[in-house]
C-alpha cells in the first residue's frame, strides 16, 4: 500500500466542540448518565448553553476528527469524510483541518448548521458530551462510495456511527472494496448497548483494530474488571484489540498474546475530553509505522497523558516538539 496517497482516513461526525467547567451539580440537572455521550436536539443543546455560567472553549472536535487531526498534526498524509454544514463553524472546522495539512476534498457539505457538542467538565476532571449532530445527521449511505476510500490505506470510523447502521455499513462495505484496513472506536458504552446484536460481526467481518475503553469493553463482554479477558475476547474477533483502563493503562491482544501497557502518569489531570481519541492517535502512528503492540501502546499513552493536562483534546504548541521527538525518535 506504499503508493496510497492518503495513509488515513477518518470517517465521522465533524463536530465543533464547546468546551466548559460545570459543578457536580450541573450533572446532577441535566437528564442522562454522567460520564458518556447523548444525542439532543437542537432546542435542547440551546437550553444547555444557557445554563453554562462560565467560560465556552471552542474547538475542532469529534471522535474520528480528534485523532485525525492529531495525526495530520503529526505529518502523517490525511483526509477525512463527513458532513459539514453551512455556518461558521464548518468553515472553522474546514481551514482547522487544513492548517495542520488535512485533505478536505472528501468533506460533504449540508444545508444546515454544523453539528456541536457540549463537553461538561466536572472538578473530578470527568467529561459529561451532549452532542447536537446538526449537518453531521443528514449523511446518507447513498452519499457514501468507494470512491470516498480511493487511494486511502486505512479508515478509522468513529463508533458512534452505529447508532445509524445503513450509514455504518455502506461506510464499511465501502472503505473495504477501496482496499482499507480499518479501525473502529467503539466510543461510549451507550454504543455498545445499542448494537451488541451486530457489532460481533461487524468486528469479525470488516476490523482489523478495535478500540474500547474499560466501559465499552464491560458493556461488549460482561467480564467486570476481567480486563485482559475483555481484551482476549475482543481479539478473538479481529486482528488487533485495545482496551484502554485510564490511569491503569492498557492491554493490547494480537495474535493470542496479551501486551500490558503501563501508564503515563501525571500530575494535573485537568479534563479527559479528548483522551481516548488520541490515545487511539498514538497507537495508529505507531500501527501505520509497522511498531510492535507496546511500542504502539506507549505512543498512545504518551499522547493521552499529554491531552489531559489541558481542557479540550488539543495538545498545546509547547508541548509538540517534546512528543513528536519521542513518537518519531
Amino acid at each position: 500500500m506504499a503508493d496510497k496517497k492518503y495513509k488515513i482516513i477518518g470517517v465521522g461526525s465533524p463536530i465543533v466542540d464547546s468546551l466548559a467547567r460545570v459543578p457536580e451539580s450541573f450533572i446532577e440537572t441535566t437528564e442522562g448518565a454522567k460520564g458518556g455521550m447523548e444525542l439532543v436536539d437542537a432546542e435542547t443543546m440551546g437550553r444547555l448553553l444557557a445554563k453554562v455560567d462560565g467560560e465556552l472553549i471552542e474547538a475542532a472536535g469529534g471522535s474520528a476528527g480528534n485523532s485525525i487531526f492529531t495525526l495530520a498534526r503529526l505529518g502523517v498524509p490525511a483526509t477525512f469524510l463527513g458532513k459539514i454544514g453551512n455556518d461558521a463553524g464548518a468553515e472553522f472546522y474546514k481551514r482547522r483541518f487544513e492548517e495542520l495539512g488535512g485533505d478536505t476534498s472528501r468533506f460533504k457539505e449540508g444545508g444546515v448548521p454544523n453539528g456541536r457538542c457540549l463537553s461538561l467538565v466536572t472538578p473530578d476532571s470527568e467529561r459529561t458530551m451532549r452532542t447536537d449532530l446538526g449537518a453531521a445527521m443528514t449523511l446518507t449511505p447513498d452519499e457514501v462510495s468507494p470512491a470516498d476510500f480511493a487511494q486511502c490505506q486505512h479508515a478509522h470510523i468513529e463508533g458512534y456511527l452505529l447508532f445509524n447502521r445503513d450509514l455504518m455499513q455502506k461506510v464499511l462495505d465501502s472503505a473495504k472494496a477501496a482496499g482499507c484496513t480499518i479501525s473502529v472506536d467503539l466510543a461510549s458504552f451507550e454504543v455498545v448497548n445499542a448494537t451488541r446484536d451486530v457489532l460481533p460481526d461487524i468486528l469479525r467481518n470488516y476490523v482489523d483494530v478495535v478500540f474500547a475503553n474499560e466501559e465499552e469493553a464491560n458493556a461488549f463482554s460482561g467480564k467486570d474488571d476481567d480486563y485482559e479477558g475483555m481484551v482476549r475476547e475482543l481479539g478473538e474477533l479481529c486482528d488487533t484489540a485495545v482496551v484502554k483502563v485510564g490511569k491503569d493503562g492498557s492491554y493490547i491482544a494480537k495474535g493470542g498474546e496479551v501486551t500490558r501497557v503501563e501508564p503515563i502518569r501525571v500530575d494535573n489531570v485537568v479534563d479527559t475530553t479528548g483522551a481516548g481519541d488520541l490515545w487511539a492517535a498514538g497507537f495508529l502512528y505507531g500501527w501505520l509505522n509497522g511498531r510492535t503492540p507496546a511500542e504502539c501502546g506507549r505512543f498512545g499513552s504518551r499522547l493521552g497523558a499529554e491531552v489531559v493536562q489541558v481542557m479540550g483534546a488539543s495538545i498545546p504548541d509547547d508541548r509538540w516538539a517534546v512528543v513528536e521527538r519521542e513518537l518519531k525518535g
